[in-house]
């Protein structure tokens, strides 16, 4: 009989979706699946060190959290740009915490701003607010769907904001069709419609985690709600499984149209 493989698949849609992963089963999924051992490195440690100070992860999160090295390249970009908007440092808001590895990556080059996040999973919420309290990480992790959550956001009027935005894939991403923008859980465009919303004098800054293929009527659509925007996608030699960043703004005072770069 042939021996589990460790892949997205099992992780994210089997057995283990929510189970918590072994130092054992996080490493195996790394090599089964890149090669790799130390694939899942978030927090600025590899799987034996972060494992080694109480950090734990369900299956689903080992495959959906951002990597350290991803993470970082996403940070650099976003916090060059938002010192762009504002030399004030911002309020980053994730509405899809999972891990919150690139909210922690984004604080990091981004001194002095304030991170909040918002999680609907009780069992990820629960490990990952264990996680950054042992980290010490001061991250406002709440508990339950953005979309009332972000009620009880206050920006003061001299900060600018920053959104990461990176809904569940989940089927959206498809191996030979790349990414479905508007079969993200929610749609991206959504996601991006609902924070403006609330903000609705307020220019912000979104970040938007894509894949190196994605889906052409997807990204049309995406580029018309933002406007101006900017792709980069990350080479790390993945062989078209690249990750990377759509970048743009939306909002301001009525009248004005799409902020721009």
């Amino acid at each position: 009989m042939a021996s589990t493989v460790y892949d997205r698949t099992l992780l994210l849609h089997g057995s283990l979706r929510n189970e918590v992963l072994t130092l054992a089963q996080v490493e195996r999924y790394g090599l089964d699946s890149f090669a790799d051992a130390d694939w899942v490195s978030i927090y600025g440690m590899p799987p034996r060190e972060w494992y080694r100070r109480g950090i734990r992860l369900l299956g689903r999160t080992a495959v959906e959290c951002t990597r350290d090295e991803l993470a970082n390249c996403i940070a650099v970009d976003v916090a060059t740009l938002a010192a762009r908007i504002s030399s004030r440092p911002p309020v980053v808001i994730d509405p899809f915490a999972g891990s919150c590895n690139t909210l922690f990556w984004i604080l990091r080059h981004l001194p002095g701003s304030d991170g909040m996040a918002f999680e609907s999973d009780p069992l990820v919420f629960e490990l990952t607010r264990r996680n950054l309290t042992s980290l010490g990480q001061r991250i406002e992790l709440l508990y339950g769907d953005y979309v009332p959550l972000l009620e009880l956001v206050r920006v003061p009027e001299d900060r600018s904001i920053v959104a990461f935005v990176a809904p569940p894939w989940g089927t959206a991403l498809d191996e030979e069709q790349g990414l479905d923008l508007c079969r993200t859980s929610p749609p991206v465009t959504s996601v991006i419609d609902e924070i403006a919303s609330h903000f609705p004098q307020r220019t912000i800054f979104f970040a938007v985690q894509v894949y190196e293929k994605v889906c052409a009527s997807s990204l049309k659509e995406l580029q018309r709600v933002l406007g101006t925007t900017e792709v980069r996608i990350y080479d790390f030699n993945e062989k078209g499984r690249n990750h990377g960043i759509l970048l743009g703004l939306k909002g301001g005072s009525p009248g004005k149209g799409h902020a721009s770069f």
